[in-house]
């Protein structure tokens, strides 16, 4: 004879993990939370189908759910007063690592896909999560130099960062059409602009605040190419005098270098860094991933690997 059973939750069968709120009583702030999923139609990322609140098939986790694979997300900061929402988790962390997925599908066709990453802190713990958002003719036929949206969602499905780049030409022999990327945060709001600066030899970028006055420089080494270790591009003060910060592109090893264009970045900046620019600098890493990185498809057509 079985005895009295615990009472359950309407619908939850008995024993079934149950998530609780970090900020649920006798729970610290700052535990350790499953995070949701991350981005439709990605592997093992749990998102509830809900595709018409957002633009370019993006449907937001479901919070308080688990993913396939257990990823741990960074602990939901509170609100700060006069910080754009979602970007309190910027405050905590002066730090953040980038992590490009891999796509077999365009490892195996060779057709570009749309990318996607994964924005931790030094802990391991996701902070954010990002997806590009072109179409296909566009990536066909613009390559790496394309225009894009990147949006960039925090573990409640909230879309917390927008990156927009326009289509600009890619050579450095016309100074008046250079590339350009705009920071919205929150999604409609500019807090920022990455501005590239003709320079003969060395790759230049401009971080502006959303009036576009000059906040930092970032300067990339002459070649942007090396083997077996990181390339550095370094955040430094307006006048150059002074170092920021730095973005660096880390090296992940010859044949995912060589045949695949998975990334890994790191970002650091000072503690005290105002959010916005904080922002700006995810936005500046990307816009560098895409200008020199990007490019696993020409390394397949080099290498007559297909």
């Amino acid at each position: 004879m079985q005895g009295p059973q615990p009472a359950t939750a309407p619908g939850i069968p008995y024993g079934s993990p149950q998530q609780v709120p970090a900020t649920a009583s006798g729970m610290p702030y700052g535990s350790p939370q499953q995070g949701p999923g991350t981005y439709q139609g990605a592997v093992n990322y749990g998102f509830q189908a809900r595709p018409m609140e957002f633009p370019g098939g993006f449907v937001p986790p479901v919070q308080n759910q688990p993913t396939m694979d257990r990823t741990i997300w960074m602990p939901i900061p509170p609100s700060i007063p006069n910080c754009p929402p979602g970007l309190e988790y910027l405050t905590q962390i002066d730090q953040i690592l980038i992590h490009q997925q891999l796509e077999l599908l365009e490892i195996v066709t060779g057709f570009e896909t749309n990318n996607k990453y994964e924005l931790k802190n030094a802990l391991g713990q996701r902070v954010y999560f990002a997806a590009e958002d072109t179409d296909l003719l566009t990536r066909i036929c613009c390559g790496p130099a394309r225009s894009f949206t990147i949006r960039i969602i925090d573990n409640l499905g909230h879309e917390v960062i927008t990156l927009r780049r326009p289509l600009r030409c890619s050579s450095c022999c016309c100074p008046c059409c250079l590339q350009e990327l705009e920071v919205q945060a929150p999604p409609g709001t500019t807090v920022g602009y990455v501005v590239q600066n003709w320079h003969a030899c060395l790759p230049k970028f401009t971080i502006q605040d959303e009036k576009r006055r000059d906040v930092l420089k970032i300067i990339g080494p002459c070649i942007v190419c090396s083997c077996c270790e990181d390339i550095n591009f370094e955040v430094k003060s307006v006048d150059e005098t002074s170092a920021v910060g730095r973005i660096s592109k880390q090296w992940t090893g010859f044949v995912q270098e060589m045949f695949t264009d998975t990334d890994n970045f790191g970002i650091s900046f000072p503690m005290d860094l105002d959010v916005k620019m904080k922002a700006v600098m995810i936005g500046a890493c990307f816009l560098i991933d895409f200008m020199f990185f990007e490019h696993g498809s020409n390394k397949r057509q080099r290498s007559g690997v297909w």
